[in-house]
C-alpha cells in the first residue's frame, strides 16, 4: 500500500493521537523539548541580543531580532522533532511491527502524529513567547499578523524534514536518528535564522537561496524592520515548497516499499 493511496479513517487518527498523548503524559522527560529547551534558548539568545543592544551594536543584532529568530527556529524545530520523534517512538518501543499489521494506514498515522505535533508546536511557541515577554518585555504579537504565513511556511519545511528523517530511519535503521537534529540544524544554519544570508560564506549562499525557509526568514526580518510583508519572498518560498513537498513524500513512499520488500521490519521486532 502506498502512502497516499488509502482513505482517511478518523477513528484511526484519534487512536494515533491518544497513543502519543499517553506516551507524552507519562514521561516527564518528554516535556524537555516542549517546555525547557524553548525557555533555555530564549534566555541564551535573548541575553546575547540584550548584550549587543547594551553595547550599541547593530540594530539587526539586537534583542527583538534575536527573540524573533528563536521563535522562528522553534517553529522549524518543533514541526520537525514532534513528527520525527513521534515516529521514532515506535522504533524505540519495538512497536513498529504492531503498527504495520494494524488497520491504521500510513496516511492515518501521518495525520495523527502531525495533529499531535501541532499541539506540541503550540506549547513550544507559547513557551518562547511567554519567556520573551516575562524576561525581556518583548511581545511577539507586536510583529503583527504578517507572521502567520511565515510560520505556516516554516511548519511545512519542518514537516518535510521529518518525512526525510522517517525515510532515513526506515532505510538505514536507528543509527539514522541523529539526522532528525542534524538535518534540522544544517537547514537552520543555511536559512539565516539569526543573520542575513549575505553573512554566509559565498559558496553556501546559492544553496541557501534554494531553501523555502530562507525566504520566509527574509520576510520575517523585513516585517520586523517595519516594512510591508514582502510577498515576493513568500512566493519564492511557495515555489520551493512546491518542489520540496512532493520530493519528501516520494522519498518516504519509496523507502516504505523498500522497507517491506527487503524485510527491514525485523530490525524493530
Amino acid at each position: 500500500m502506498r502512502l497516499l493511496d488509502a482513505g482517511i479513517n478518523k477513528q484511526h487518527i484519534r487512536a494515533v493521537i491518544r497513543r502519543h498523548y499517553y506516551v507524552q503524559k507519562r514521561g516527564w522527560h518528554r516535556w524537555f523539548d516542549v517546555l525547557v529547551w524553548p525557555t533555555v534558548d530564549t534566555v541564551i539568545w535573548g541575553s546575547i541580543g540584550q548584550f549587543v543592544t547594551q553595547q550599541g551594536g547593530p540594530v539587526r543584532s539586537g534583542l527583538p531580532y534575536m527573540l524573533t529568530g528563536i521563535l522562528m527556529m522553534h517553529v522549524l524545530y518543533q514541526a520537525n522533532i514532534s513528527v520525527s520523534t513521534g515516529f521514532m517512538e515506535e522504533t524505540w518501543s519495538r512497536n513498529l511491527l504492531n503498527v504495520m499489521v494494524s488497520p491504521v494506514t500510513e496516511l492515518d498515522y501521518m495525520i495523527g502524529i502531525v495533529i499531535f505535533g501541532l499541539g506540541k508546536l503550540a506549547l513550544g511557541l507559547s513557551t518562547v513567547a511567554i519567556a520573551a515577554a516575562a524576561l525581556y518585555s518583548f511581545n511577539i504579537l507586536s510583529v503583527g499578523w504578517a507572521i502567520v504565513p511565515i510560520i505556516g511556511i516554516l511548519m511545512l519545511v519542518g514537516w518535510c524534514i521529518a518525512l526525510f528523517v522517517m525515510g532515513f530511519v526506515l532505510r538505514f535503521g536507528n543509527g539514522a536518528e541523529i539526522l532528525a537534529w542534524g538535518v534540522l540544524f544544517v537547514v537552520v544554519a543555511l536559512s539565516g535564522v539569526f543573520y542575513p544570508v549575505t553573512a554566509l560564506p559565498a559558496a553556501m549562499q546559492p544553496v541557501s537561496q534554494l531553501l523555502p525557509s530562507t525566504h520566509a526568514l527574509i520576510a520575517a526580518r523585513t516585517v520586523l524592520d517595519g516594512d510591508p510583508l514582502p510577498w515576493s519572498e513568500l512566493a519564492k518560498a511557495g515555489v520551493a515548497l512546491a518542489a520540496l513537498i512532493p520530493l519528501s513524500l516520494a522519498y518516504l513512499n519509496r523507502t516504505l516499499r523498500t522497507f517491506r520488500h527487503r524485510g527491514y521490519v525485523t530490525r524493530y521486532s
